[in-house]
């Protein structure tokens, strides 16, 4: 550093630059801010496991628009092929984070949902646009939602079958809801299965399940291919309901704090960038399209990340709760009472046998502080409070205040 930088960068600059994560910052400055140790990231390439899913969207962005090099990481995407397989890569330290279901940290963090490590939530990466999917066959006859599949399923008795993506996921978690929400008891009255999201459309097409909760494109994906239709959304469960996460290990946390930072500042910048407009939603379609990513038609996504819907019956709508990437800050916030309720449910279902302390393993998982540093540094708002409310499809509110009667108060559980 030449004695005329050094004199112009003094302890002050350097500090400010610091505080701020460098964001806003010249790159002149901020590679003389991360020369001087204050912030450079400690890891400079970064692996992020992601699921061929529309919701992996913000991550792939990061790495194709070279945010992630403005804050002086390389992000490596990496396709995974499981919900199984990113939560063992997780965990070994094969990824350093990943798209990633929010029931599925939770699931690891308690180890319910195989090997127990401590985990944390970095940010959500979007809010709504899931769905559940009926078969054609079902839809043939007269089951087209919750109430009338109920109905059927009570004439016709035979086992029925639906999958979800992973055992503690968000999509396991939809599906029992939606069922019980509709007075079917998803454990004694149904078959419930596990299926990775790319399967879910071949899995319907042979006849091994009746329904399936996965995130998009493979909804949209089954009604193009004549094979299933949208009996709900998640958004129709949860309006603007938590769905996936940006999540890591504790210990990598701990470890690498400006790698973290730097990681969730361009995945933040990627979101920001998707939701700014319809024309970077259609070229976020184009992109995650490819062959490297979901491997779809970019038809399959373009339509449902604006809103436009069809239930594969004729109907049609425009849903102003489609999927959100950023939605002015709102998306991204990690509350303690979203991962509270996947507790509350993991209660209910039977995968936790007794109630865990939930707002302390909120605490522990959910990287509320750090989150809100990295928002200040990019000037993005905050939410005053740490806990929500929300009233789903069955009419009941949830909002954190007392998870185990929540959970308890239950007519349909394990």
């Amino acid at each position: 550093m030449t004695d005329l930088l050094k004199t112009s960068l003094n302890r002050r600059t350097v500090l400010q630059a610091a505080t701020v994560g460098a964001v806003g910052v010249s790159p002149a400055l901020r590679a003389l801010v991360h020369a001087a140790g204050s912030d450079a990231p400690e890891k400079k390439e970064v692996k992020i496991g992601f699921i061929p899913l529309t919701d992996c969207a913000s991550v792939v962005m990061a790495s194709v628009l070279g945010f992630d090099k403005k804050y002086g990481v390389t992000i490596v995407p990496n396709k995974e092929a499981s919900w199984a397989g990113v939560r063992d890569k997780l965990v070994n330290g094969e990824l350093d984070f990943a798209h990633v279901l929010y029931g599925l940290v939770y699931g690891v963090h308690l180890g319910t949902a195989g090997p127990k490590k401590e985990m944390a939530v970095l940010m959500n990466l979007n809010n709504n646009g899931q769905a559940i999917t009926l078969s054609k066959a079902l839809a043939d006859k007269g089951a087209v939602d919750g109430p009338s599949l109920a109905k059927l399923m009570a004439s016709e008795k035979r086992e029925y079958t639906f999958a979800g993506t992973f055992p503690t996921g968000t999509h396991a978690m939809w599906m029992h809801y939606w069922l019980a929400a509709a007075g079917i008891n998803p454990l004694s009255g149904a078959k419930l299965i596990t299926v990775p999201p790319p399967q879910m459309v071949a899995n319907m097409r042979v006849g091994n399940m009746d329904g399936f909760c996965v995130g998009e494109p493979w909804n949209h994906r089954a009604i193009m291919d004549g094979i299933g239709i949208t009996a709900n959304t998640t958004q129709d469960i949860w309006k603007d309901h938590p769905e996936k996460v940006l999540g890591t290990t504790a210990e990598f946390v701990k470890k690498y704090p400006n790698t973290t930072r730097a990681v969730m500042m361009a995945v933040l910048e990627a979101s920001q960038w998707i939701d700014a407009s319809l024309s970077n939603k259609m070229k976020m379609a184009e992109t995650v399209a490819g062959k490297a990513y979901v491997n779809t038609g970019v038809d399959a996504i373009n339509q449902r990340i604006l809103g436009r819907y069809q239930n594969g019956l004729g109907k049609t709508w425009d849903d102003p709760n489609h999927m959100k990437f950023f939605n002015d800050g709102a998306v991204n916030f990690p509350y303690l009472s979203d991962g509270m309720w996947f507790l509350t449910q993991h209660k209910r279902w039977g995968l936790l046998k007794s109630h865990p302390d939930y707002l302390a393993v909120a605490k522990e998982v959910n990287q509320v502080d750090l989150y809100k540093s990295v928002a200040s540094a990019m000037k993005i708002s905050v939410p005053k409070d740490v806990l929500r409310t929300s009233k789903l499809i069955d009419g009941v509110v949830w909002d954190g205040k007392d998870p185990a009667k929540y959970a308890d108060g239950f007519k349909i559980k394990a």
